[in-house]
């Protein structure tokens, strides 16, 4: 609960003198406190302690700190910079700070600091869902407000220390438009770092930051660009992974290497969508007082604490917009092949199976790409008998539907609703420039309207939207396990992709085509934090019918996809990884390595009192190739004193359930 001196107050300009009116127009009034509200900056924040800064032309700086991080803004020769630094030991070196207006003004070359701002708040809030029951919003703030000496504009940068990073972002307080053409943000990273270098779809590559493969098309952004999130590994275990929250009316960031510079990284705002479709956009005009999105950097000391921390991005995003949550559920999903009778049947597995849904995938209302009307199903799925059967047994539908058939989604969705549609899944999905930011945005607050949960797929990418519309409850976003990549790439993934948010990533069970076992891909339930969670993708119900051939089942009709607490017990990124989470009083613990085979050990400190039963789905002998490692059940009796030996087959993994006795 907030104490007295963490309450919540505005942040009105507290000098009472107006801000000088640029030269050019570009920012028009004063400040005024409705509208640092509307932007995120107000009464949403905490209460400030101001300070005058020194007049006498001495270098200024201002620091935020929390739990050993910390984030330093600073004047270097009349310029912005920012660093960080956790427990001492350099994160981000000294980097640019600045935004770039399309009349050619750069707010940060040259500022005079107005006024210091500092507070220091903790709250805790509870999610709808998420990877634990409560999350505690606890930071260090500074706040300056700036003015630029050439145009006089009035601007303001706010950092943010947690314990698990920090983050940062622009203010642009002055009522009337602002046109911004680009960010000026780098991250110079200590030598010797790793960045995880993914774009679109593709695998991750660890390269040195100035050594992004140039990427793109004529019709894309071109260049030596990342999407985010970003994942750096420093030296000596340390381990960092830039994202971004809060994005809102703004175009989404990349990051591109630096001529000249090996080590540093810069902010990329998109002018071309993902696919490269849809008008070019190299400004976006936004409506001031403005806030920019926070970029975020989550810090671990461990490459599993990093894991933990994810909830970082969280924190930074609007708290719900909804009042009543009470319809949104997370669950499991089956993908129905298109036919009535396969609905039926897929409803009937889902029963058996403890899944809470079934999905209609691309085609059921025709070619998605040269069929736009999604009113109709094809004739060879009655899909309100399909409906009605699967609401009698207690089971929702999704149905996907192509962005080309979205011309009036307010529309579409409230036809859905009325058919007893439960969830939507949009595909193909044009991320990248400030009108598609807003778009996905409006398809979240449109989907809550009518009650449908939303997930996106394709190259959009996370913002922690998902706790201001909780509705949307999934995103793509990554080269996905329906390509069936790597041993290597999934062990990347929980360091890098799901650290920004919520991953909907296929599971793919007893798939011959896998390049891994069986039980790899049963520990995926656990290890990646997906509350919706598909799974036997490509599979039909008569695969499985016989039980007794797929050892495995159990495990899926048990685990969730919600939980009370999560916990990393091991990691290193691109290697292996061994997560356990909480639902009510059973963990589920899922470990995975690469291509390399490997034993864990793991105490399970982390259990409560008495005697639990731990069944076992592990590796048995491996097989000629990976997907021919067969799942070898086994249980124990284990208490909070057990060290678990967790061996597992080269591309391996274990599940295990560990339930009260």
């Amino acid at each position: 609960m907030r104490t007295a001196e963490d309450r919540e107050e505005p942040t009105a300009d507290r000098a009472g003198s107006p801000g000088a009116v640029s030269r050019r127009g570009v920012l028009k009034g004063t400040a005024v406190t409705v509208g640092l509200a509307a932007a995120g900056v107000g009464t949403t924040q905490p209460a400030h302690a101001a300070d005058e800064p020194p007049g006498d032309g001495r270098a200024l700086c201002a620091t935020a700190r929390m739990g050993g991080n910390a984030i330093t803004m600073s004047v270097v020769d009349g310029a912005l910079r920012w660093s960080v630094q956790h427990q001492g030991r350099t994160v981000i070196d000294t980097s640019v700070l600045g935004l770039g207006l399309s009349d050619g003004t750069v707010l940060g070359s040259q500022v005079t600091v107005r006024r210091n701002r500092h507070a220091t708040t903790r709250t805790t809030w509870t999610p709808v869902y998420g990877r634990n029951a409560t999350i505690t919003d606890h930071y260090q703030e500074q706040r300056w407000d700036l003015r630029d000496t050439a145009s006089g504009i009035r601007f303001g940068v706010q950092i943010r220390a947690y314990r698990t990073g920090v983050a940062l972002r622009y203010l642009l307080p002055d009522e009337g438009t602002v046109t911004v053409s680009d960010e000026l943000t780098t991250f110079a990273f200590p030598d010797d770092t790793t960045v995880y270098s993914a774009r679109d779809e593709d695998a991750y590559l660890p390269v040195a930051p100035g050594s992004i493969p140039v990427t793109g098309t004529s019709t894309t952004d071109n260049g030596p660009l990342t999407d985010l999130p970003l994942t750096a590994a420093l030296t000596d275990g340390l381990i960092a992974c830039v994202c971004e929250s809060s994005r809102l009316n703004f175009p989404r960031l990349m990051l591109r290497s630096v001529d000249g510079q090996p080590g540093t990284l810069s902010a990329f705002l998109m002018e071309h969508t993902a696919r490269g479709t849809g008008p070019v956009e190299p400004a976006s005009t936004v409506t001031a007082p403005f806030a920019t999105p926070w970029r975020a950097v989550v810090i671990g000391s461990t490459h599993a604490e990093l894991v933990d921390n994810a909830e970082l991005v969280l924190n930074l995003a609007p708290p719900s917009a909804l009042t009543d949550t009470s319809w949104i559920k997370p669950g499991k999903v089956f993908r129905c092949e298109l036919t009535t009778a396969a609905g039926l049947a897929g409803v009937d597995f889902a029963a058996a199976r403890g899944l809470e849904y079934i999905e209609y995938d691309a085609g059921w209302y025709g070619p998605e790409f040269t069929t736009t009307d999604a009113t109709k199903p094809i004739t060879a799925i009655d899909l309100p008998s399909v409906i009605a059967y699967a609401t009698s047994r207690g089971i929702g539908v999704f149905l996907y539907v192509n962005r080309l058939a979205l011309t009036d989604a307010d529309s579409l969705f409230g036809l859905y609703r009325s058919w007893g549609v439960q969830g939507i899944k949009l595909g193909f999905i044009n991320d990248g420039t400030q009108t598609m930011t807003n778009q996905i945005t409006d398809w979240a607050a449109a989907a809550a309207k009518y009650e449908l949960l939303i997930d996106m797929h394709d190259d959009v990418r996370p913002f922690g939207y998902e706790r201001t519309y909780p509705n949307w409850i999934s995103l793509e976003g990554v080269r996905g396990n329906e390509q069936f990549p790597t041993a290597t790439h999934n062990v990347t993934l929980p360091f890098a992709r799901n650290i920004g948010g919520p991953i909907d990533y296929t599971i793919c069970y007893g798939q011959s085509r896998d390049k891994t076992t069986n039980a790899h891909q049963m520990a995926m339930a656990a290890v990646y934090y997906q509350p919706l969670n598909f799974l036997f993708w490509y599979d039909k119900p008569s695969k499985y019918a016989n039980p007794a051939n797929w050892p495995g089942l159990p495990w899926f009709n048990a685990v969730p996809t919600t939980w009370d607490e999560s916990r990393t017990l091991a990691g290193s990124i691109g290697e292996y990884v061994a997560v356990a989470r909480r639902n009510g009083d059973t963990w589920y613990l899922g470990a995975m390595t690469d291509e390399t085979s490997r034993t864990l050990s793991i105490p399970l400190s982390f259990l409560g009192s008495g005697t639990y039963t731990a069944t076992v789905y592990g590796d048995g002998t491996p097989g000629a190739a990976p997907y021919q490692t067969p799942v070898v059940v086994s249980t124990q009796s284990v208490t909070s004193e057990t060290t678990l030996s967790v061996a597992m087959a080269p591309a391996g993994g274990q599940a295990i359930i560990l339930k009260p006795s």
